[in-house]
């Protein structure tokens, strides 16, 4: 299959897409708070914080799977792009994104979506948010063990949904 055809830009609130797995933009403490985070606390239910609570922290850049309670998927990879009450920086921003996929891979996880971590609260610049994201999963992809087949990502509004698609457009695959 050609990359181009296992990353997808979409529109959409990420807690409705039927995935194995969805990326929640987290803070380092795992607090389900505002943003993506709060949705999925919303729609997941409780469950999803209880499991966050009993991992505890962790360190930034890193990621974390718990199940995903209500949502369609079946799991939710916590991505910590930040410190509670922080931005992003680029490289946490890196890591982040790159610890989702490999745990992921560690799940089994065939199809996998991305909000555009850091945009919101995080304060990260929406066009290199999309160049470092897009960038990574493009690398990773091209991993011949990887076992994920597609790579969504889903962008809350238009203007986000915009900036990645035309990014992802620029790049040659």
């Amino acid at each position: 299959m050609d990359l181009k055809d296992k990353i997808i830009v979409t529109q959409g609130d990420i807690t409705d897409i039927e995935v194995d797995a969805i990326v929640n933009a987290a803070n380092t403490r795992l607090l389900l708070g505002s943003g993506v985070a709060g949705a999925i606390r919303r729609k997941g239910g409780d469950s999803i914080q209880k499991e966050c609570d009993k991992i505890g922290s962790i360190p930034l850049g890193e990621a974390v799977v718990t199940g995903a309670g209500k949502l369609k998927a079946k799991f939710v990879i916590h991505a910590a792009g930040m410190h509670l009450g922080r931005s992003v920086c680029e490289e946490s921003l890196r890591e982040a994104t790159n610890n989702s996929l490999l745990r992921a891979d560690e799940k089994g996880v065939k199809t996998v979506a991305l909000p555009a971590i850091g945009t919101g609260v995080g304060g990260f610049p929406l066009n290199r948010c999309a160049q470092v994201m897009i960038d990574i999963v493009v690398e990773y992809l091209k991993n011949e063990k990887t076992g994920i087949e597609k790579v969504y990502f889903v962008l809350f509004d238009m203007e986000t949904y915009k900036v990645f698609n035309d990014y992802l457009r620029k790049v040659a695959l």
